[in-house]
């Protein structure tokens, strides 16, 4: 008897992961894999890989048609990537909870460091982020579109399309490649909000589910990654912001750091606050970066 539905995307990364919920739910309840379905649903980012996201409807295109499976009873939980979720969620979803975080940085495929690219390299990346954060380091640098899933962008890659690319840790770790690529460490490249963390979200109306997703909780994980959306909310942040954060619990203190750069690299502001779990970190980093940031930074994040 099948005792819950688990929607996903159906990428390998999005079903490797749904497979390690499925685990942890088998591991926390004593039930067996069949006992959960697994039920792919395809969403627009995945239909869609020749424009940025920000150009078609930003990161809802990879939540809408699980949100919409969810609040239908199709599904009764949808895994996500955190970092691909929207800060703004509808009311009658709920985060119920997050899998222990892996790996936050991103990868550097292609070359060692950044410092090797050859002067003009081509990278390919779809992400507004690593884009300004490239161009800040190397503003000679030619960023061009990449998208699609991991396999598709390692392809590109091997086939000469780019110089290099820029990839999840986690997301390689978890699809078996350990191996591929360079970790850029996060003091030269601030990660996005909730990279490398995964979410489930269920129906707030819906009691059981959440008891049930509540056993495989990670409180650190779910901590964090609330801090940096919160920084996203507070900063009213969309899938066009070059924006970087990354939240570290140490005991009961909660140091969140973030950047804010212009669209190009040509200007940023970085800065972190500390405090508990309990304050309003988002907040008050925000307030912080927007009062001493350069113009350039400060119009992106004026609206």
């Amino acid at each position: 008897m099948v005792r819950l539905r688990l929607g996903t995307r159906g990428s390998p990364l999005a079903l490797t992961q749904a497979g390690m919920v499925r685990d942890a739910l088998c591991a926390a309840h004593g039930w067996r894999p069949d006992d959960i379905e697994t039920v792919v649903i395809r969403t627009t980012g995945d239909r869609v890989q020749d424009r940025a996201l920000a150009e078609i409807g930003g990161k809802a295109l990879w939540t809408k048609e699980l949100d919409r499976a969810l609040l239908a009873g199709e599904i009764d939980a949808a895994v996500h990537s955190m970092k691909d979720v929207e800060t703004v969620r509808p009311a009658a979803i709920r985060i119920a909870a997050m899998l222990p975080r892996a790996d936050v940085r991103d990868r550097l495929i292609g070359v060692a460091a950044i410092a090797d690219l050859p002067h003009a390299a081509t990278v390919g990346t779809s992400s507004p982020r690593r884009r300004a954060q490239l161009l800040r380091r190397r503003p000679d640098l030619r960023i061009v579109l990449f998208r699609g899933n991991v396999d598709t962008r390692l392809g590109k890659l091997a086939a000469g399309e780019v110089d290099a690319t820029l990839l999840a840790a986690a997301g390689l770790d978890r699809l078996g490649r350990t191996t591929v690529g360079h970790a850029v460490p996060t003091d030269t490249m601030l990660p996005a909000p909730a990279q490398g963390a995964v979410g489930i979200e269920v129906r707030a109306d819906d009691a059981a589910a959440q008891a049930l997703f509540a056993a495989i909780d990670d409180p650190a994980t779910h901590a964090c990654v609330a801090a940096e959306r919160a920084l996203l909310a507070a900063l009213k942040a969309d899938c066009h912001s070059p924006v970087a954060a990354l939240a570290s619990l140490s005991g009961e203190m909660l140091t969140l750091r973030g950047e804010l750069l212009a669209e190009d690299g040509t200007a940023q502001v970085e800065g972190h606050v500390e405090g508990t779990a309990d304050d309003d970190l988002g907040a008050r980093l925000a307030a912080d970066l927007l009062a001493r940031a350069p113009d350039p930074v400060r119009r992106l994040f004026a609206g």
